[in-house]
């Protein structure tokens, strides 16, 4: 957390990125990245995990210098950085990253009172300075910093915190919203905020919401949450694992939506434009072979006089029509446009059967459940082409639920009948056998050598090719949870277990998922926090709340 003093007139206000590298030894994170965010803007950062985010809105920030380019970031106003990872003196009270925060309103303070003990009422600099410093405090409202800090912990779960409580009392979520309390509360002109979201629950990210669209300043935020870009955002800077930079788009997410679509569509254009001129290519060398073969089989004794000068004549041409043709063939050969992803698709594996009545039979059902310590549930039945979303506040046993019908646990009382074909995608975990490479943790459990299945995989767009060799154990989560995600698309299941499916996924990936999962035609059970697939969930609903459970 990090509030930056005043530099310059308000009019000079500007933050821009210029050909700016960044690297950690022989590792490129950003390369030649070039941006600018306007004064007043609100820009979410978005893109896989790993692909450089906080470093950019470290970069910015000024806690790390990039290694090429220029870095201009000039906010009269002050900046509040607030990053992923919080370093908190260990010792500090409440108070102390509360004053923390308010450092250079608090040293703005006392430069204004310095002047106004030293105003003498003949002298027009003296009487300017301190207009100065007293216009550029009330534009901080600095006299209401301490009302602002009760309001922003008020509204981010915290009310009544008490001052003079040590932070190492604190839960890590806790101290995270204490630390986006007092980053908002200085009211900083720059906001650069690292997924403040995590930890928050729905009441205070709408409050947070408010709280950013009525920002008077510049907003730089790094965040997974859909819902929150959809609110918050104007612009999108969507950084870009492949070539290492920094893509912009206007409009808010649903412009960054909108152009990502038609940038879809462009390139299946230019994908099947491409296979229809090889296609033609190659048909204009084969009938011009074809006929090169014919005027060779007649011979130049064939003809005589005119007819011998018009057979030469058009034996050159031909031959020249083959050559250019097998020439722009090879070149479309040498450059080809890559094929578009395949989009994701969940499929069925068609063995469900009818119950005994001619009624098909529940996918999985659960009767007198109890894991203990963790869940009570005393019955649940999930039919064929079911939606259920599971509800609950942390600790409910959401997604102990999930693992049961999984198979991953065995309940301590109870009988459980889970689907033949079930396909889990867990919350998080670590992998099994850390050195196995990405294809092969892919193609585990299939028959044949992993390289078989390398086609399959690259299709779906998950990966490239260069990272198909490396351990599962150097990834990422989002890495990780993608190949989870591979192995559902390209196996057939009755029944999808969800479990957080959006976490730790680029909000385009989410995207595609919704879309896979609207034309699926098997049963979905749900765990989320998501806002905007919760929003737009259509099906059961089974709330879990202290072992007990509420249907609907």
């Amino acid at each position: 957390m990090r509030i930056a003093s005043p530099t310059a007139s308000r009019a000079h206000s500007q933050l821009t990125l210029e050909e700016v590298t960044k690297r950690y030894d022989d590792h490129v994170v950003l390369d030649r990245v070039s941006l600018t965010v306007g004064p007043g803007e609100k820009a979410g950062v978005i893109g896989d995990n790993g692909s450089g985010k906080s470093t950019l809105l470290r970069i910015i920030a000024g806690a790390e210098k990039a290694d090429n380019g220029d870095v201009t970031v000039t906010a009269p106003g002050g900046i509040g950085h607030l990053p992923q990872r919080l370093e908190l003196p260990a010792d500090a009270t409440v108070r102390d990253v509360l004053d923390g925060a308010f450092a250079d309103l608090r040293d703005l303070e006392r430069r204004l009172h310095a002047a106004e003990d030293a105003l003498v009422d003949d002298n027009p600099q003296l009487l300017d300075a301190y207009g100065d410093l007293l216009a550029e405090f009330e534009h901080r409202d600095g006299y209401e910093a301490d009302a602002r800090a009760d309001a922003a912990l008020h509204g981010l779960g915290l009310p009544g915190l008490d001052r003079e409580r040590p932070v190492d009392t604190l839960s890590g979520g806790e101290r995270r919203r204490l630390a986006l309390a007092a980053t908002l509360a200085a009211a900083p002109e720059l906001l650069l905020l690292d997924e403040p979201t995590n930890d928050l629950d729905d009441q205070a990210v709408d409050w947070l919401e408010k709280r950013l669209r009525e920002h008077r300043g510049t907003v730089v935020v790094i965040t997974h949450d859909r819902a929150f870009l959809e609110a918050v955002t104007s612009a999108i800077l969507e950084v870009d694992p492949d070539r290492r930079t920094v893509n912009r788009y206007g409009d808010g997410y649903q412009g960054y939506l909108t152009a990502k679509a038609a940038a879809r569509a462009r390139w299946e254009r230019e994908y099947q434009d491409h296979l229809a001129e090889i296609a033609r290519q190659e048909t204009l060398a084969a009938n011009a072979g074809r006929m090169l073969a014919m005027i060779a089989k007649k011979g130049p004794w064939a003809f005589s006089g005119s007819e011998h000068h018009r057979a030469r004549s058009s034996s050159t041409a031909t031959s020249g029509k083959a050559r250019n043709a097998n020439e722009r063939l090879r070149r479309l050969q040498e450059n080809p446009v890559p094929r578009p992803p395949d989009p994701l698709r969940f499929t069925v594996s068609l063995t469900q059967a009818d119950g005994a009545d001619g009624q098909e039979e529940a996918l999985a059902e659960v009767r007198g459940l109890e894991v203990t310590g963790r869940l009570r549930l005393d019955r649940l039945a999930v039919a064929p082409g079911e939606r259920l979303l599971i509800t609950g506040p942390n600790g409910a046993g959401k997604s102990t639920l999930l693992r049961v019908l999984a198979g991953d646990l065995e309940p301590d009382a109870g009988t459980v009948r889970r689907a033949a074909h079930t396909g889990w995608l867990r919350q998080d975990e670590m992998p099994k056998q850390p050195r196995r490479s990405v294809l092969a943790e892919f193609a585990e459990g299939r028959l044949g050598h992993p390289d078989e299945y390398t086609d399959e995989l690259l299709s779906l767009g998950l990966f490239r090719e260069a990272e198909l060799n490396l351990p599962v154990g150097s990834l990422s989560v989002g890495q990780r949870r993608r190949i989870d995600l591979a192995r559902l698309v390209t196996r057939p299941v009755d029944l999808l277990l969800l479990d957080e499916p959006t976490n730790h996924l680029s909000p385009l990936l989410v995207e595609e998922l919704e879309a896979a999962l609207a034309d699926y035609p098997g049963a979905v059970v749900v765990v989320t926090h998501d806002r905007r697939m919760r929003r737009a969930f259509h099906g059961s609903h089974l709330e879990l709340n202290e072992g007990a459970a509420v249907t609907g």
